[in-house]
């Protein structure tokens, strides 16, 4: 049912979608084939079937994917439908945006004049105020009964989430409530070997077993840790084994706290003496540019679910082909320059071990 995707515009006035998040990139095993379905059937026929479809589970395991391959399916299939991708933090921002400016007119022209609403983590939406549930619970009224699709995702289901709003827990109730599991043996080894292919590197099956076995409930380290072998085998010009995949990813599996794109820049301001806010900021001098420069090209490298958009924002909003140019430089100059690349070898294994 899946046709290949060709790279799309921004979701008009929302993130932007990304482009690799497709259908046919998502790899389907027993604990996520029925949220696909789902997912698919959302995006064939947005506001008829499941509406709203609701994707709960652990962080990590596809449910973001999933909200990406919905909108480039409808974007590709139907480009005059207007899709709207947003996480939780950002309508809360809007929202608050609009009640500080009295324009809540243009916060409803934005989210309800949409054909397709996604709105990622809403479990950060429980502890907020009344007028945002209230906000929310209109904004849904109003896509629902024009017949416009609502897919959302979390990381628990609304019948748990006891601080939400009833009447707000009750619409949601209503649609399709599918669960994203933990992935069995042969799904984890089917995603390595996935992501090794779509990488361009060979990966024994020895190294893949072991990956597999180590990791057992995030999609998102099984793939980081094939971009990690990837880097080291090319910075280190050694070929991939399992004692190369043991000495560099000896902190896998462990409990640690999920990577974010703020542990990176922390551990790439203190390598460079600077602080984590002049990495991020809009200072420009020599010394400082090229350690922001290293930062922007290690969140891509290390959270390459991270698209160039996100990455641009992390680093005080600016232009994302400036993040583009800063990774395309770093890659450059890691050819030819070895204490260059020591220095990101180094920060990766820092980084990948949970120093930060």
């Amino acid at each position: 049912r899946e046709v290949s995707v060709a790279p799309v515009a921004p979701a008009p006035k929302g993130q932007s979608l990304d482009p690799r998040m497709t259908f046919s990139s998502f790899v389907t095993g027993t604990s996520n084939r029925m949220a696909k379905a789902a997912a698919e059937s959302a995006a064939e026929r947005p506001g008829r079937d499941y509406n709203p479809l609701f994707i709960y589970g652990k962080s990590g395991l596809g449910k973001t994917h999933l909200l990406h391959a919905i909108g480039n399916y409808v974007q590709h299939h139907w480009p005059e439908k207007q899709v709207l991708y947003v996480t939780t933090e950002t309508f809360l921002n809007d929202f608050i945006r609009s009640v500080r400016e009295q324009s809540q007119l243009s916060l409803h022209e934005r989210y309800r004049s949409v054909d397709v609403l996604l709105i990622d983590d809403i479990q950060f939406m429980i502890p907020r105020g009344e007028g945002f549930h209230e906000n929310v619970f209109h904004t849904f009224n109003t896509l629902h009964g024009a017949g416009k699709q609502i897919v959302l995702t979390s990381d628990q289901s609304p019948r748990d989430m006891d601080r939400l709003q009833d009447r707000l827990r009750s619409r949601l109730l209503q649609g399709l409530i599918v669960e994203v599991g933990q992935p069995d043996l042969e799904t984890r080894i089917a995603i390595l070997q996935t992501k090794a292919e779509r990488e361009g590197v060979e990966i024994p099956n020895d190294v893949i077993e072991y990956i597999a076995n180590r990791v057992r409930d995030s999609i998102r380290e099984l793939e980081g840790s094939i971009t990690m072998l990837r880097a080291h085998s090319q910075l280190l010009e050694e070929k991939i084994d399992l004692e190369f995949a043991k000495r560099h990813l000896g902190g896998l599996g462990r409990d640690q706290m999920v990577l974010k794109p703020s542990h990176i820049i922390d551990a790439v301001a203190e390598r460079f003496g600077f602080s984590a806010t002049e990495i991020r900021g809009p200072r420009r001098v020599r010394p400082l540019t090229h350690a922001r420069h290293i930062a922007m090209y290690l969140v891509r490298e290390l959270l390459p679910q991270s698209s160039y958009p996100v990455i641009a924002k992390e680093f005080g909003d600016r232009n994302h082909t400036s993040v583009i140019s800063a990774v395309e430089k770093i890659k450059g100059e890691m050819k030819t320059d070895r204490e260059l690349a020591q220095h990101i070898v180094d920060l990766t294994n820092d980084i990948t071990n949970g120093m930060y």
